[in-house]
């Protein structure tokens, strides 16, 4: 994982947005009565995007907020920046209150601490790769040498050196989402918003950008919202992952966390498909080695099969066909935890019981 939990960048506390003229009247009925979205919609005439929503991003953090179509995930992003007002509540920009922002301010944090990547990036057909990823640089009036150096440095980010003279029309639809990407980083922004970036792509390409996007966070230490509709991509990239439906933020969790204990039944039935081998680790099914002995009585480990607590079920399952011992899970080479054959098989079938841990 990327982020420093002790430092959030993004904080968004209690944000409200809800469409139309009646939205501050709507809101006072809805915290008086508890109205259904349906509900609002029939009396007031006014659409609930955004439900009290309140979660932090930290720095280095790739945060993944995935619903389906029309769960509010896309409106929401829409507000760390301030393209879209909230009806009510604050967000957190490195602790400034963007709602308190003038105009001048806020096009200033958008110009310089936030980039923004979409699914239709939105090229220039008449610019080249190069003046595509310098042109937000050019907008503020950055000399020709130092947006033609800093546009260079990221196209070379994205592995398209060679490309920054062709034009959109000559690229395929994969290095047309880099070049956006690049366009987005080419400013070195502390912040990258992305809204379905890579939804559109073949599935090959798309994992290859997964791959790619996942690694140049890390290197250039990028605190990432990252909007999906697909929990795949979701738990493949995020450190922590958001589960949303109809504006409201059902789960917040690691990808771990959302899969082997989901918040309620709609969590359950979108995690219902994902395999748990390469998700789960053995951290978070081991029992302590205290009370397995407790339970059990002494044992001997000294030739029981060794993991570490990050490796995931399929490394166990393959430890444990050449033994009848259980796994003993080490910690700077001292036994931490044992794994049972039958805490293993129940793992993979992704049962927990309340702590957490496989039962």
């Amino acid at each position: 994982m990327n982020q420093n939990t002790d430092e959030a960048v993004i904080r968004c506390e209690g944000v409200w947005k809800i469409f139309g003229k009646r939205s501050k009247e709507a809101l006072e009925a809805i915290n008086k009565n508890e109205l259904t979205k349906e509900e609002v919609r029939d009396r007031f005439d006014c659409v609930v995007g955004v439900r009290d929503a309140s979660f932090e991003v930290a720095r280095g953090e790739i945060f993944c907020i995935m619903g389906l179509s029309g769960s509010g995930k896309s409106t929401l992003i829409r507000h760390i920046n301030r393209l879209i007002e909230p009806t009510a509540g604050a967000i957190y920009i490195e602790g400034q209150n963007i709602n308190e922002l003038s105009q001048k301010d806020l096009r200033a944090l958008r110009a310089e601490k936030i980039g923004m990547v979409f699914q239709n990036m939105a090229l220039m057909p008449h610019r080249t790769v190069l003046e595509n990823v310098a042109f937000s640089q050019e907008v503020r009036g950055h000399d020709v040498k130092e947006r033609t150096a800093n546009a260079m440095r990221a196209i070379e980010a994205v592995d398209l050196q060679g490309w920054e003279s062709k034009y959109p029309d000559e690229l395929s639809g994969g290095m047309q989402q880099r070049v956006g990407l690049a366009r987005a980083i080419a400013a070195d922004p502390a912040i990258l918003l992305m809204d379905e970036p890579f939804s559109a792509l073949d599935p090959l390409i798309r994992r290859q950008l997964q791959d790619q996007f996942m690694a140049l966070s890390a290197e250039m230490h990028k605190t990432t919202l990252f909007i999906t509709h697909d929990l795949d991509e979701a738990i493949r990239i995020g450190d922590r992952i958001a589960i949303m439906k109809d504006g409201v933020l059902v789960q917040i969790g690691t990808p771990e966390e959302i899969v082997m204990n989901p918040a309620d039944e709609y969590v359950a039935d979108f995690v219902a498909g994902i395999s748990k081998l390469e998700l789960v680790s053995a951290g978070k099914i081991m029992e302590p080695l205290d009370a397995y002995t407790q339970r059990r009585g002494p044992v001997d480990v000294e030739n029981w099969p060794e993991a570490q607590p990050e490796h995931s079920l399929n490394d166990l399952v393959d430890l444990s066909i050449a033994t009848q011992h259980p796994i003993v899970v080490k910690v700077d080479g001292k036994p931490k935890g044992i794994i049972t054959k039958n805490a293993l098989l129940r793992g993979i079938k992704g049962e927990a019981d309340d702590s957490g841990q496989a039962a």
